[in-house]
């Protein structure tokens, strides 16, 4: 029997459709408010066979809607996550209300700014969040204090921090004016406040960090605040998602780009700097 015969997970199934996430969607089956062909759950340990009939309080589900990915221009003052305890407003708040519901891919913290890619499919999400996939994140950063070039040199090897191991970081300095400088970092993890900690390993303190690129998909002038779509064809370009009616439950991998000559590269240079919205491709000089 082929995966496609055995169907997904129901939760999978119904967070597939937009309704809500796969953990509240497993709530859902646990109140007994989920049925599959007329026949009420209590476990979403169920597969879901192509065609099956999936009612919740008894509504059928939406038919699913196409895989969409956006960018969105992250203001600080911001918190990416859906609900905060300590009440401070978030991304999800700010978001235009006719975008439907979206999950982050990757975070921005509360004082950093820059491209957010936001997604109605998890499996999409999760796939440019892998540092297996090897998209590059880049950052334009300002920092307080005198810079060693050849610290920053010594990034690319890595680095442990607080015995925490960080993979390679392309660093380079863009300018220093007195006591602050601009540099631009390049990583391939991303892990929690990675270029937070790095910096601060090396004496430097940040000011303002921006998030210009990640993978192929460009921050250019989108202004603070905005959302825009990816087109549907630089989709299939760069991620191999087909322009069909529904979402897909597996995507082809993106061609590799061929690296420029004598270019280094930090991990995998998958993304690269691809032209993704090319009308927004310039990157934005920020002072």
């Amino acid at each position: 029997m082929t995966a496609r015969e055995k169907g997904e997970r129901i939760a999978k199934a119904i967070a597939r459709a937009g309704v809500c996430s796969r953990r509240e969607a497993e709530r859902l089956i646990a109140e007994g408010r989920v049925a599959l062909d007329g026949t009420r759950l209590d476990s979403p340990a169920v597969n879901v066979a192509p065609g099956a009939r999936i009612t919740i309080d008894g509504q059928p589900l939406p038919a699913p809607t196409p895989v969409g990915l956006w960018r969105y221009h992250k203001p600080k003052g911001l918190i990416t996550t859906a609900r905060d305890p300590q009440g401070r407003p978030t991304v999800f708040e700010a978001l235009p209300p006719d975008l439907g519901r979206v999950l982050s891919i990757g975070r921005l913290d509360l004082n950093s700014e820059g491209l957010l890619l936001l997604t109605n499919d998890g499996a999409l999400k999760r796939r440019l969040e892998l540092p297996a996939g090897g998209w590059i994140r880049r950052y334009r950063v300002r920092v307080h204090g005198r810079v060693e070039p050849a610290a920053l040199a010594g990034l690319a090897g890595g680095v442990t921090v607080s015995g925490v191991d960080y993979g390679p970081i392309q660093a380079e300095l863009e300018r220093q004016s007195g006591s602050n400088a601009w540099l631009s970092l390049a990583l391939a993890e991303g892990k929690n406040r990675e270029v937070r900690h790095v910096l601060e390993h090396l004496g430097l303190a940040v000011n303002r960090l921006i998030r210009v690129a990640y993978g192929p998909f460009q921050l250019g002038h989108l202004a603070r605040g905005q959302v825009d779509a990816v087109p549907a064809k630089v989709l299939r370009e760069q991620l191999g998602i087909g322009a069909g009616g529904g979402r897909k439950t597996g995507f082809a991998k993106a061609k590799p780009r061929p690296p420029k000559p004598g270019a280094r590269k930090v991990k995998s240079g998958r993304a690269g700097r691809g032209k993704a919205g090319a009308k927004h491709a310039h990157r934005r000089r920020t002072t």
